[in-house]
């Protein structure tokens, strides 16, 4: 169980993992209530660049729900990703700084 968001706009996800594929993606599905009625797929995959690698995140909404709670939902979710985007490349650039050349 997950829990997005506080309050009475809480939403309580039930995720299942759907690939682990060691440095290159991890993927899971989870459901609100019940599966069918507002689904988010999520992934992170990792791609080689040369020396460097792509870090791609994406999450695909389904179910009867979409329309009515995606606009809702979505500005929230897009917000945090940038935010773990932006501290995951800080990281990565920092411990980049720190290794010996």
């Amino acid at each position: 169980m997950f829990v997005e968001g506080s309050g009475p706009d809480a939403m309580v996800f039930h995720p299942k993992i759907l690939a682990v594929r060691p440095d290159r993606e991890l993927r899971w599905k989870g459901y609100v209530w019940f599966p069918g009625i507002f689904d988010g797929e999520h992934r992170f995959i990792l791609e080689a660049v040369g020396n460097k690698t792509r870090f791609i995140q994406g999450e695909t909404f389904t179910g009867i729900l979409v329309g009515s709670l995606t606009q809702s939902v979505l500005k929230g979710t897009v917000d945090s990703m940038h935010a773990m985007n932006d501290a995951l490349k800080q990281r990565a650039e920092l411990a980049s700084a720190r290794r010996p050349k």
